[in-house]
């Protein structure tokens, strides 16, 4: 069935409505949407009208008002009409430009998709609160440090609960407590403030330039330097701890190498990695590990699985004898890819930061 405002569309003859009460010639459409509105809400119908603009859903409440008692036969041959209007619609397209927009997202270009958004403007679509929740925590702790401590408590009692215990924990100690103890003082905060507080930060969202890049410039090179091998990755880094320390950091906390494995991946997802790799990459990777880092890994592994699988894969690792170093760091390669690929689906959540200090 179409959206409900694609029914309601048509219902919109300008003209006043008469009396509903005798078997009334003519309805306007304003009238003919309060009744049809009124006849689901009775029904116990989920009628979506949030999702229409403002200034319909006032127009509606006002119609609703003025009217009073409707009989039988006018009440099915509205319902009638609309019904049929329903049946004879073949095709339906999206509430205006945000609808169409979010239709069009990953099919036309970024670039483009910025481009109309900007124009159209932020109130163009809809509730600037519903595109200030889908942002990351961290670009929201981001807004809350650049705004006065009333607005980031409003910005924080706005967005839910989870994601409000995230934005927290990447505010420094003492801002993340002004804004909580800020929270207090909202009772009294009208919705026209938070409206309009809604929609200077969405503006300052959609203000913001395109970039080129998803990631940081320390994530790029993190992630190119997971894929090369040991001996270039510590000659690139100790290079850049030479040339820019901050950035040599930045670095080295997005790179995932198979010495990490122990101290990101839980225990419990052992078994999941285990299954969705090659049984020969693991055992190249246990008669490979020499380094103390590396070793922790394979003990990690093992002792995370089933003991029968774990003596069968020290056995065999056992009989590979030595191993050249790239079939090494390949087996490597293989198995932290995988790792990062189950990541990236929700398979496996990796370890936090803060839990890895606990």
């Amino acid at each position: 069935m179409a959206p409900l405002g694609d029914g309601l569309g048509d219902f919109s003859s300008p003209a006043p409505a008469p009396s509903l009460m005798g078997g009334a010639p003519q309805l306007s459409g304003k009238a003919k949407a309060a009744i049809v509105v009124r006849l689901l809400l009775n029904e116990g119908a989920d009628v979506p009208l949030e999702e229409l603009p403002d200034d319909l859903q006032l127009e509606l409440t006002q119609q609703m008002g003025k009217m009073r008692l409707v009989d039988r036969q006018t009440l099915d041959a509205v319902a009638a009409e609309f019904a049929e209007q329903l049946e004879n619609i073949g095709l339906s397209f999206p509430n205006g430009l945000a609808g169409a927009l979010s239709a069009m997202e990953g099919k036309i270009s970024r670039h483009t998709h910025s481009r109309l958004r900007k124009e159209a403007g932020v109130r163009q679509f809809g509730d600037p609160w519903d595109r200030l929740r889908k942002l990351p925590p961290e670009e929201l702790a981001e807004l809350a440090k650049a705004e006065s401590t009333e607005v980031a408590a409003v910005l924080l009692s706005k967005i839910d609960t989870a994601k409000a215990a995230e934005m927290l924990q990447h505010l420094p100690g003492p801002i993340a407590r002004r804004i909580t103890y800020a929270v207090s003082q909202t009772s009294s905060v009208t919705p026209d403030t938070v409206d309009r507080i809604g929609l200077s930060l969405a503006s300052q969202i959609e203000a913001r330039p395109q970039v080129a890049f998803d990631k940081t410039p320390g994530q790029r090179v993190g992630a190119i330097l997971t894929q090369s091998a040991a001996a270039k990755r510590e000659e690139v880094l100790t290079a850049l701890d030479e040339e820019d320390q901050e950035f040599a950091t930045d670095v080295r906390k997005s790179i995932f190498t198979f010495a990490l494995i122990a101290q990101k991946l839980e225990p419990v997802d052992v078994p999941k990695l285990v299954r969705a790799l090659g049984p020969q990459d693991i055992t190249t990777a246990i008669a490979f590990a020499t380094d103390e880092d590396d070793v922790a890994s394979v003990t990690f592994l093992l002792d995370n699985m089933s003991s029968r699988m774990a003596n069968n894969l020290r056995e065999e690792a056992n009989q590979l004898g030595r191993i050249k170093r790239a079939d090494g760091e390949a087996a490597y390669g293989i198995i932290v890819n995988m790792l990062r690929e189950m990541v990236v689906n929700g398979d496996i959540e990796l370890k936090s930061d803060e839990e890895e200090e606990d």
